[in-house]
Formats: structure tokens, sequence, C-alpha cells
């Protein structure tokens, strides 16, 4: 398959205002993608679409642009209005519905934003679907008839209707009553389901992070900033805290005394909480970034590991394919494919507290056998159309590098399909040692690939 011109790792995405995130090209994109859509339902049925988008002050323009698109190629549109990314997987599903498309940028700035589809089951559209969307993009743009155009209508109760269903994961016999909970909902997505999914299942909540306006998502706080979660938690004395992305398909943990728990640690507690209880289907499934620590502390717990691409679509292609339930990334994607067709950050921090009410441990108990190796990632900006591959600079480092590792480590170059940047990142024994060496290369990389 040739490389995609529009689409990355998680949608459509990038700056507001420059191509491909214009009310121009979202508005043919929700064009093409109707096109491609309607030759997928049924026959005889009409197709319709659910749109649901983060805080982001540009959801606005970008929904209204996406409307007319899918409207204009004779698609019926169902809003929701700011939710979850994983809600509109699950509404999708629930409302039988041809797809759904969420507008986000996920943990990006607020300046930025993103489209992304979901399918009729409520997982990412495949690979081969958005080849298609793509071809359609870059084709002439038309509209129905009149009497063929689509209609749209608002979601009632979309997030009751989520909020339910977060519930339903978590046993109906097990309540978080005398529990102190700090939730942070990174000015997202998440600002109005989030406290009250942990408040109606017993938990004494402590709301920070949920006041968006427009301009504040992800600033300051959420998972890609969990010491402000931790400095809430030690504030207010709580048991243990949550931290969501702006788009609420990202889990970060803290405990009691301030301590940080990434993804890897999270997949951790409930892979193991499931297996001493003879609930794991199979093996477990990371990424290429997935901390060596994590695969070593399941194979001493006799799990299976397999790593994915980077992208919880590709962790979630690799669940299937191996028939496992379970798997994620230590940015905070958790997949539990018994819960639910995709990431969910809500669901995934029931899942962990459910493992530590069963077990009757902290968060730091149930990581005890878990020793995760330095680890040091470092994001070099990236002009647009840089061969890393092909560079002859970055082999003869990367080489160097790696003969110095001397086998007690790795080293992984990527470039992001999120942000225009290489993602650096070493893995060894000395933290020190490990930074060094990271920088080092870094530095050779930043001389030759940034704008």
């Amino acid at each position: 398959m040739s490389a995609r011109k529009y689409f990355g790792t998680d949608g459509v995405r990038g700056k507001v205002g420059e191509a491909p995130i214009t009310p121009e090209v979202v508005m043919h994109l929700g064009f093409a993608a109707g096109e491609v859509l309607s030759k997928e339902a049924p026959p005889g049925s009409h197709a319709a679409v659910l749109i649901g988008k983060d805080t982001r002050i540009s959801g606005y323009l970008l929904e209204s642009a996406l409307q007319a698109g899918l409207a204009a190629a004779g698609v019926d549109v169902w809003l929701a209005g700011p939710m979850p990314t994983p809600a509109i997987s699950y509404l999708t599903r629930a409302l039988r519905l041809s797809a759904g498309v969420v507008i986000s940028a996920s943990h990006n700035p607020y300046d930025d934003n993103g489209i992304k589809f979901f399918g009729a089951n409520g997982q990412k559209l495949p690979d081969e679907v958005e080849r298609r969307i793509e071809e359609r993009l870059d084709a002439p743009m038309h509209c129905k008839p009149s009497a063929q155009l689509g209609k749209a209508r608002r979601v009632l109760d979309a997030d009751g209707r989520y909020i339910e269903f977060c519930k339903s994961t978590f046993p109906t016999d097990r309540d978080l009553r005398g529990m102190k909970i700090v939730v942070d909902a990174a000015n997202g997505a998440a600002y109005h389901v989030a406290g009250p999914v942990l408040h109606e299942l017993g938990a004494e909540i402590i709301e920070v992070g949920n006041h968006p306006d427009g301009i504040n998502i992800n600033a300051g706080c959420g998972a890609t900033h969990p010491g402000f979660l931790a400095a809430k938690v030690v504030e207010h004395g709580a048991d243990i805290g949550l931290a969501l992305d702006g788009d609420g398909d990202r889990l970060i943990m803290v405990d009691a005394t301030g301590r940080i728990y990434d993804g890897d640690q999270l997949l951790y507690v409930i892979a193991r909480n499931r297996k001493l209880e003879g609930r794991l289907d199979g093996g477990v499934v990371g990424t290429v970034m997935t901390n060596f620590g994590m695969e070593q502390a399941l194979g001493r717990l006799g799990i299976p590991f397999a790593r994915s691409s980077v992208g919880d679509r590709y962790v979630l292609e690799l669940l299937m394919a191996r028939g496992w339930t379970l798997g994620g990334e230590g940015s905070g994607h958790i997949v539990c494919l018994d819960k639910h067709t995709t990431g969910d950050g809500l669901i995934s921090g029931l899942q962990v507290l459910n493992a530590l009410a069963i077990s009757g441990e902290s968060l730091a108990d149930a990581c005890r056998d878990l020793s995760l190796l330095p680890q040091v990632l470092i994001n070099v900006p990236m002009r647009r159309g840089f061969d890393l591959k092909g560079d002859p600079s970055v082999a003869p480092a990367l080489a160097d590098i790696e003969q110095r590792l001397a086998g007690r480590g790795r080293v992984l170059l990527r470039p992001s399909g999120t942000e225009p940047v290489v993602r650096v990142m070493v893995e060894g024994e000395e933290e020190g040692r490990v930074r060094g060496l990271a920088e080092e290369l870094a530095a050779v990389i930043g001389k030759v690939a940034t704008p």
C-alpha cells in the first residue's frame, strides 16, 4: 500500500487553518467519507454518521464543515457535542450507525485539531477504507440533488448513555465507597462525564481540569501533565488520582503519595490481576515503545507478550489477530476488548480500581514486581518530507549508539504519526548514560531533520 497522504496513525491531524485542517478540506473530507461509507452501507439502508468533538474552540468550525460535507454526500448526521473519543465509539455501535467521527487532536495543544473515524463496529477504520477516502478526497466534490441531501439531529442524553456504559464495566457487587479520588479531565471532552461515573459508583470526588474554555485543553493538566494531578492528590489527601487526556482515551494514575503510574504500569496491574484471578484471555500486547521491564515482569507471571507498531489502532489489530483482549501503550492508551472496542481512559481506570479492590493492594504494592528500565524519549522537530531511513548521517550514529549499549539496552527511532517530530528513544540500565546517549543521537538527527 502506498504511503497515506492525509491519514496518520490516528486520523487526519494538523494546525487549525493550515491544510488539511481548514474548513474547505474538512468539508471535502466529510463528503469523501460520506461517499465511501454510503457504498459500505447495506442495500436499502441510509448511511448515518455520528459526530462528536472535544472542547477545542475550533470544534465549532470543523463540526459545521464536516456536517456540510456529509450532508452533501446524502449522509444523515447525528450530533453528540463534546464527548470522549471512546464514547463516540460506543454510541456508534449502540445507535447502529454507519460510522462515528471525532473532531479532536487528543493530547495536542488547543490550536491543533483532527478528524478520526470509527466504523459501525466501534473500531477505527481499517487502513484500506481510509485509503479509499483519501482517493475520493483528491477527486472533485459535487452535491447530491436536494431530495437526497442528508439531515441532521441531536443525540439526546449522549452523556448519560455513556456514563451508564462506563459503570456497566465495573462489577455490580462492588463499589467505590470510602475512596477519595481526584479526577483530572484535562479541560477536555470528559469534563462532564468523568466525575459522574466515579461519583455514581460511590467515591468521594474532587474534580479538576473540568472547566474548558476552548483554549485550555491539556494546558498544564491531564495525562500529559500528571504532575498537576499528583499535587492535587497530595493537597486533598486523596487515596488515588486519575488523569485523562483531551479526548478521554488515555489514562495516567497517581497514588496517595503523589507517585505517578504510566500506561505500562497500569496495564501490568490489570494483566497481573486477571492472571491471578484466572480471567486473562491469552497474552498482552504492547508496542515497540513498551518498556522492556514490562515484558520481563509479564514473563515471570507466565503471560505471553507481543509488540505492535505505535498507535492504539495497531495494538487493537494485533489483539484481534492473536485472539487476546488486553493491550496498551506507555502513553496511557489501554485496550480492554472484553469491555470496549477501543481504548478508554475511564473504563481503564475502573479496571485498575477493580484490580486493587480485589487484591486489597495499593498501586505501589501491585507494581512491586515490575521494574522499569530507564527510558529517555526526546522529540526532535522534523521538516516535512525528511527521510529518516535514507539520511546518510543517521544510520552510522544509530549503529554507534547500539554498539555502545552492547546488548544491554535498545534504541528506537520513528517519525511520529500525529506530530511533525522524530521520536528518539533510548532504553538501558543506567539513567544518566541512557540520557546522554539519547541526547547525543537527538543532536545528530536535529542537525539534518529540523526545519
